[in-house]
């Protein structure tokens, strides 16, 4: 797999791409290539890289440290209770769209199909690994400064685990079609579909597979034990009344159910975000005291990157394959731009119309498995990875990328995002130490007498807080200036040094 040839390549002619025409003329072009498409470059001589792209990975990271650290304060960036999507519901579908755009231009050329497969696996292994650490329960990064998990409640998936099963089966499939693609890519509008129509087959047979599982499965009634050491329901088990098919509320959707079933409730999410909605706390969308009339599934666990949602999510880093496939063979900055913006536009209008028109037609079409529909036919729902919910995020996702692309790539505006290069290009170590809190866990652990009084908290207290005579204002500048600035610097002394984790 020649995965170290020069991202620049792709404004070439696709004939002279594939290996056609005149081999001097070839070389010609690609040193013309090389110099009209210099934005590409992060400045590494043995590889380029899409510079739009990394801003863009960056900006995801940087947006997930914003809303898990500040959303505390600001309940309306964090997730959504329910239905609806915040800014927080935006960052896993970016990730996997990332994914899917990175998947196409590492395996645009596969010299060896084996090795190729060989690197894939282990990447999975490594992303499951880091994913089963940070996000299983072994650690409790930043505030408990111990390490372990019971077994027997360990997390199971997570967001490291979801972007390895989604990049392990959309690589594959890219993987394991390289033989059968044309030498050759037409100027026909559906051209690239079908030249990878076999990338959107297994797409379209994972959107059939979560649609025919979401709205045909019979989800039982349930129970669960609530534990919470101290809490007044401690030890309570709650009941809840399902019995239906094609249900997508909190309680008796079928997303919930294939978790519960294959995972067990010990191994899914403690802390969903659904104890914010209406039905749980009269402070919603902020986090409030349980209702009285609360609903019994309020205290519930769900897995918010459960087994069936990821299948939707394949979908995802799908759609995110296919722009990348755009970037290498066309060979016009207005031309891509032209494709990824009317991709990304009828894909928020799909998305936006299956949220705010009502379920009738759906309902006239699942008669035959008596599945009951109601208000939305299919609502923006990060939790359910609704289709609504991939079609609005994958467009955004789309249009974002255009955006940079346009201003660092076409433009040459790259001064202002080199910071979110810089992270992006250092994307799992900000992840790791910023986002999971690694680092400030490590800072912590060097306390003056309580865990409370460490560097950390000192800072957050004394420099931003208190000066600003507010714990909202105070937590979102501390993040922005200690978290999201400060490891901005951190990825640009180390891009400048060439360190980068990769796995």
């Amino acid at each position: 797999m020649e995965e170290k040839k020069e991202i620049g390549e792709v404004a070439l002619r696709v004939s002279d791409e594939e290996g056609g025409g005149d081999p001097k003329k070839k070389i010609n072009n690609e040193e013309e290539a090389a110099a009209k498409d210099k934005s590409y470059s992060s400045g590494s001589k043995t590889r380029k890289r899409v510079a739009s792209l990394d801003a863009f990975r960056g900006l995801t990271i940087v947006l997930m440290i914003l809303v898990d650290d500040a959303g505390g304060a600001y309940e309306r960036i964090d997730h959504s209770p329910w239905n609806g999507c915040t800014l927080a519901d935006f960052v896993m579908p970016f990730f996997l769209f990332i994914v899917g755009v990175a998947i196409a231009l590492a395996l645009k050329r596969i010299s060896q199909v084996p090795a190729a497969i060989r690197k894939i696996i282990i990447r999975t292994l490594k992303l499951l690994f880091w994913g089963i650490i940070l996000q299983g329960g072994y650690s409790h990064a930043p505030d408990d400064l111990s390490y372990g998990v019971d077994m027997k409640k360990i997390r199971w998936f997570g967001i490291l685990q979801r972007i390895a099963l989604v990049y392990l089966l959309v690589a594959l499939v890219e993987v394991l079609t390289t033989k059968i693609r044309p030498s050759k890519i037409t100027d026909a509008p559906w051209a690239l579909f079908v030249a990878y129509r076999w990338q959107w087959i297994f797409g379209f047979v994972s959107f059939v597979i979560y649609m025919v599982t979401t709205f045909s499965v019979y989800v039982p009634d349930w129970s669960f034990v609530y534990h919470a050491e101290g809490d007044i329901n401690d030890g309570k088990r709650f009941f809840v009344k399902c019995g239906v098919r094609g249900h997508l509320g909190p309680a008796c959707n079928a997303v919930g159910y294939v978790d519960r079933s294959v995972w067990g409730l010990n191994h899914l999410y403690s802390q969903p975000v659904w104890i914010r909605s209406k039905a749980c706390t009269h402070s919603s969308p902020n986090v409030g005291p349980l209702r009285e009339d609360a609903a019994p599934w309020c205290l519930a666990p769900f897995e918010p990157e459960g087994l069936l949602s990821s299948v939707s999510a394949i979908l995802s880093g799908t759609i995110g394959v296919h722009y990348g496939h755009v970037l290498i063979h066309v060979k016009d900055h207005s031309e891509r731009l032209k494709h990824w913006l009317v991709m990304g536009i009828a894909l928020l209008t799909c998305g936006f119309t299956l949220h705010f028109s009502n379920g009738n037609t759906l309902f006239s079409l699942c008669q035959i498995v008596r599945v009951e529909v109601k208000n939305k036919a299919i609502p923006l729902n990060k939790q359910l990875y609704s289709f609504s919910y991939v079609c609005v995020t994958a467009g955004a996702a789309g249009l974002v990328l255009s955006a940079f692309y346009a201003m660092i790539d076409v433009w040459g505006l790259r001064a202002p995002f080199l910071w979110l290069e810089w992270i992006g290009m250092n994307a799992m170590l900000v992840f790791v130490m910023a986002a999971q809190g690694i680092f400030p866990a490590f800072v912590n652990g060097w306390y003056y007498e309580t865990p409370n009084n460490s560097l950390v908290h000192w800072i957050q207290k004394h420099v931003f807080v208190r000066v600003w005579h507010s714990q909202r204002l105070g937590t979102l500048l501390y993040v922005i200036f200690a978290e999201i600035l400060f490891w901005a610097v951190v990825a640009g002394i180390l891009h400048k040094l060439g360190i980068y984790w990769k796995l």
